[in-house]
């Protein structure tokens, strides 16, 4: 890990609410898509060029990650990488990236 990553108190509430919502059809499922996470977290901290920007739905300085149907949202200009909002790719990411301004 070159610096690291934090999370803002929006992405940790992002992962808890995901985990909450995998783990009413399977724990076990729930803890491995947690790892995905930290795992993706962990190279994008190593590698924080990995990701893309989407000016269509943001003109904010952040990227975007995909772990499985999830977008990973963060700054890669913060040391450490701070990961801004966890988001289901199916949700209206724009509106959910406005809101957290």
């Amino acid at each position: 890990m070159a610096g690291g990553y934090r999370l803002t108190p929006e992405a940790r509430t992002n992962l808890d609410d995901i985990s909450a919502f995998v783990a009413e059809d399977s724990v076990d499922a729930a803890l491995r898509l947690l790892d995905a996470f930290e795992r993706a977290f962990d190279q994008l901290a190593a590698m924080p060029g990995l990701g893309h920007t989407r000016e269509d739905l943001t003109p904010r300085p952040v990227k975007f990650w995909g772990v499985h149907s999830y977008l990973v949202v963060y700054d890669p200009a913060r040391t450490p990488l701070t990961i801004v909002a966890v988001l289901h790719g199916a949700r209206d990411v724009q509106r959910l990236l406005r809101a957290s301004t």
